[in-house]
C-alpha cells in the first residue's frame, strides 16, 4: 500500500478561497476508484482484546497512509487531538459528530469529536478527551485510552492527533449546540471495509484534488452519512494498521 498525501503549495493563501470554493458539494466529486481488490478487517481484528494488544505492541499506530492535505492556509500549525471513540456494542461502532454549520472550520462536516490543544492541558490524550466532554458530553471515565493513530496535517492547519478509545456502555451524551448538530455511530465492520472506501477527484484548470470518502447510509435515522477528508483519512490509517499490523 502507498502513502497519499498533498504536498504543501507555496501559493496556499492564493488558492485558499478558489480551492473552498471549487469543493462545493464534495459528494458529487468524480469517484475515480473504489478499494474492493483490499481485505476487509478480520472480524477478529475488530474485538476489544485484539484492540488492547495491536496498541499494546504499537502505541503509535504504525506508518500512516494518508497524512497531510494541500495547505489552505500560511498561518502556523495549529496543534489538535481527536478521540476516535470506539463503542463496545455487541458489534464495535465508531461516534462521530456532525458539526455545526457555523463554525469557522469544517462546518457541517463529519468528524471525530475533538479540537485544538489548549495550554492548559497535559497532553494530547487530555485534549482529546476534553473536548469529546465538552462537544458532546462523553465523560472520560467511560474512555479507556488503548493508543493513537498518527497525527495527520490538514488543510485548515491543525496538526492532529488521533486518539483511540474504547467507550463501554451504557453512557449518555449531550451535543453542544454551538460545535455539534448531531451524534451517530458507525459500526466499524463497515469502516474497515475499504470496498467502502471511494477515491474521489475533482479537476478544475487551476486546482486538483484528490481525496477519499465512505458513504453511508445509517439505518437509525435514515440519514446518508458523507465521510470525507480528514476523518476518512484518518479511518483509513485505522484500516491500514489493523488489515496490515506492523512488525513486530
Amino acid at each position: 500500500m502507498h502513502k497519499h498525501s498533498s504536498p504543501p503549495h507555496p501559493s496556499a493563501p492564493a488558492i485558499a478561497p478558489r480551492l473552498r470554493a471549487a469543493i462545493t458539494d464534495p459528494r458529487r466529486a468524480l469517484v475515480v476508484q473504489v478499494d474492493s481488490a483490499l481485505p476487509a478487517v478480520a472480524p477478529s481484528h475488530l474485538r476489544a482484546d485484539y484492540l488492547r494488544q495491536a496498541f499494546v505492541a504499537h502505541p503509535q499506530g504504525g506508518e500512516p497512509e494518508i497524512f497531510r492535505e494541500r495547505m489552505w492556509t500560511d498561518r502556523p500549525p495549529a496543534k489538535a487531538a481527536v478521540l476516535v471513540a470506539l463503542v463496545q456494542r455487541q458489534e464495535m461502532h465508531v461516534l462521530l459528530t456532525q458539526r455545526s454549520a457555523g463554525l469557522s472550520n469544517h462546518s457541517g462536516q463529519i468528524a471525530f469529536p475533538g479540537g485544538r490543544q489548549d495550554p492548559e492541558d497535559r497532553d494530547v490524550n487530555d485534549t482529546a478527551l476534553r473536548e469529546a466532554w465538552e462537544e458532546v458530553g462523553l465523560a472520560r471515565e467511560r474512555v479507556e485510552v488503548i493508543g493513537r493513530l498518527p497525527e495527520y496535517a490538514t488543510g485548515s492547519g491543525f496538526e492532529v492527533t488521533p486518539i483511540v478509545g474504547l467507550v463501554q456502555p451504557p453512557f449518555s451524551l449531550q451535543a453542544n449546540p454551538g460545535e455539534v448538530d448531531e451524534v451517530f455511530e458507525v459500526p466499524l465492520s463497515f469502516l474497515m471495509n475499504p470496498a467502502h472506501h471511494r477515491w474521489q477527484q475533482l479537476d478544475t484548470p487551476e486546482i486538483s484534488r484528490r481525496w477519499l470518502s465512505m458513504p453511508y447510509d445509517d439505518p437509525e435515522s435514515g440519514q446518508h452519512r458523507f465521510i470525507w477528508g480528514a476523518t476518512a483519512s484518518m479511518l483509513r490509517n485505522l484500516y491500514r494498521f489493523l488489515a496490515f499490523p506492523p512488525a513486530s
